[in-house]
């Protein structure tokens, strides 16, 4: 007919079945996947180890004449007409053209609302039909589509809405993905489940009218709830983590980004998820406390809200078991345990007392809390002072450590000398510069929050600090290993038994300081240790300790710094996420050994009042143990070989 318009002829390229882009797999330590990197979130999956349900209801909604056209449906392009005359428009493309749009966008836009869109993809599709198999044709089908989320194919969907691979999908979860791709953000499950619930129940009539499933398979999956997993099927905040991977592997020389790599870490689903949850709970409830004037992520904020970060660490190899680099990665990726830098406060203040024990001081070295009075080379003067505004006068090294005085470690600083003090902290770990001012052994100087962290294993590991290691091992798509990160031990910075030593005084700051709000949470038999830091103006509140096997740290404050509250303080704000995030992790039977002391350190039973060795009349509440590197013990502890002759001869 003059001046009807024909297919017209479709660029060669854009009827073919091509690979679409894969994910590179983040993979936890149990196996599970924790995140993908990649241009598009894929795993493709061969259509013959799906249920056939799965494909089938795709059909049975999408396409009904799927395996009688040729690539167009003229008998659907006819009641698409009709029905739009009668004012219900209704789109008209089949699997085959769909999948013209959704694989080849550069070349048929199915944006595009014109009739020569329409005609282009539909040449596209009869060519498509002519060099592949309608199996072919579907099994790329269900692996392009988008379920929203940036995630494609049915095997993404299945993972992220059902925490499953798309081959063990019930039929009504099947239907539930098959309703979908009229709208991934109409009839997502997560967000609409009721929508999602009665389009997927279309899905199963559909099923039913058409002869795949029978009407009473239909009931029973209608009848079924629809229940997503939580978190979309990876732990909470995961995604930060996943960007210190990527970044990594991509620095390596792994080019990730192009999918198809297996990447395997030590992240620990459940104590991400315990870290999350934690932290997420407590900044919450900071927020809700009367008097409370920051904007506040309750209260709706989405920039300038209190933030946070929980980083944990495996001692002995270094992994990275869970990080948390903010309360919200959607509203604010930035990592605060990466690229934050933060003044550590009173968390910094173990490196001085290590410091201090390894130049043959004691715990039970008598210090003076008193006020100072320090002439800077600018000509000011610098005073340190306590939180409580208080000076306790003469106190035990670790009495000090344990109410965490700041003239004290000033004074250590300033005698010890603080070059000294920053290659002590350096050793273990710390890259950033530590000024040589006083002010630095209370923390004055910024660290980035992971540095901080691992350093503290070095406290664990008896003065061998590790490296943190978020990624152990890259596969590629065939199996291939194309990187291997080893565990990565630094040169031992202190002597064993003096990392002993201030370990245990940390532990006096758990049982019975500045963080003793930890012993709310965690029951006393398992051992901890660690240190709160609050930092001036109470911006900056920490807690970083450990376990026998986990070092981890807390850090709350605004990105700008501020006061938090007017009485904000490590111990109270910190210290319970830290808390709860470990009583979650071990539940009611994790326990532990005690720690033992290294070979060299001398113990013997002590008076807490009077400092003297403890006798039978000591009060039980007095008396404690105290560790000392050999040679510091007092004489009252040191072995006097001629006691072995007290008795008498020694006769053979």
């Amino acid at each position: 007919m003059l001046g009807a318009q024909q297919p017209t002829p479709v660029d060669t390229e854009a009827w073919r079945i091509i690979s679409p882009p894969q994910a590179s797999l983040v993979i936890a330590r149990d196996g599970s996947v924790i995140g993908e990197i990649g241009r598009e979130w894929r795993l493709s999956v061969p259509i013959r180890s799906l249920p056939k349900y799965l494909p089938q209801a795709f059909v049975a909604i999408e396409d009904r004449r799927f395996y009688q056209h040729n690539g167009v449906d003229v008998v659907g392009i006819a009641g698409a007409i009709k029905d739009d005359i009668l004012g219900n428009r209704r789109g008209a493309s089949t699997i085959t053209q769909q999948l013209v749009g959704n694989m080849h966008p550069s070349l048929v836009d199915r944006s595009d609302i014109s009739l020569g869109r329409k005609l282009k993809e539909q040449s596209a599709a009869l060519e498509m039909e002519r060099h592949y198999g309608k199996e072919q044709i579907l099994e790329a089908y269900l692996n392009q589509i988008s379920f929203g989320h940036g995630w494609f194919g049915v095997e993404e969907a299945a993972r992220h809405y059902f925490g499953k691979s798309a081959a063990k999908l019930s039929l009504a979860e099947a239907a539930t993905l098959a309703a979908m791709p009229k709208s991934p953000v109409l009839y997502d499950p997560a967000r609409y489940p009721e929508r999602a619930r009665a389009r997927r129940d279309v899905v199963l009539a559909a099923m039913a009218d058409q002869g795949y499933i029978s009407w009473s398979q239909a009931r029973s999956a209608a009848a079924s709830p629809l229940v997503t997993v939580r978190d979309h099927g990876v732990p909470p905040a995961s995604q930060y983590y996943v960007d210190v991977v990527r970044i990594q592997a991509t620095r390596a020389g792994i080019p990730v980004s192009n999918g198809g790599y297996r990447i395997y870490t030590g992240l620990d689903p459940a104590l991400q998820r315990d870290a999350a949850a934690a932290l997420d709970e407590e900044t919450r409830a900071i927020e809700s406390r009367p008097g409370y004037s920051h904007p506040s992520l309750i209260g709706g904020a989405k920039s300038d809200y209190l933030q946070g970060m929980v980083v944990a660490i495996e001692p002995v190899t270094g992994d990275v078991r869970a990080l948390v680099g903010g309360r919200d990665y959607e509203l604010s990726p930035f990592d605060r345990a990466i690229d934050a830098m933060r003044q550590p406060g009173s968390a910094f203040k173990p490196f001085v007392y290590a410091e201090a024990i390894a130049d043959s001081l004691t715990p039970l070295t008598l210090v003076a809390d008193t006020a100072l009075h320090i002439r800077l080379s600018g000509g000011g003067v610098y005073s340190p002072m306590n939180s409580d505004r208080q000076f306790l006068g003469e106190l035990t090294l670790r009495e000090a450590l344990t109410r965490s005085r700041n003239p004290v470690a000033v004074e250590l600083g300033l005698s010890l000398g603080m070059d000294s003090i920053a290659a002590l902290a350096h050793r273990m770990g710390i890259k950033s510069s530590i000024a040589p001012y006083p002010s630095s052994a209370i923390g004055a100087s910024v660290v980035q929050p992971l540095d901080l962290v691992a350093a503290y294993t070095g406290f664990a590991n008896l003065g061998t600090a590790v490296e943190p290691r978020f990624i152990q091992r890259i596969e590629d798509a065939a199996g291939r290993g194309v990187l291997v990160r080893p565990i990565k031990a630094l040169p031992q910075a202190m002597d064993p038994r003096a990392a002993f030593v201030v370990r245990d005084m940390m532990r006096d700051v758990v049982d019975r300081g500045t963080a003793s709000s930890i012993r709310r949470y965690v029951p006393p038999d398992i051992p901890v240790a660690g240190k709160t830091g609050t930092t001036d103006d109470n911006t900056d509140v920490w807690f970083v300790g450990m376990t026998p096997d986990l070092v981890a740290g807390v850090w709350l404050g605004f990105d700008k710094p501020k006061p938090i509250t007017s009485s904000a303080a490590g111990g109270s704000l910190a210290a319970p996420v830290w808390g709860k995030m470990i009583a979650r992790y071990y539940g009611s039977t994790r326990r532990f050994a005690d720690w033992a002391p290294p070979p060299g350190v001398i113990k013997g039973d002590f008076d807490r009042l009077t400092h003297l060795p403890a006798t039978p009349l000591t009060p039980a509440a007095q008396r404690y143990t105290e560790y000392f590197v050999e040679g510091t013990e007092p004489p009252s502890l040191r072995a006097d070989p001629w006691k072995l002759f007290s008795a008498g001869p020694i006769i053979f």
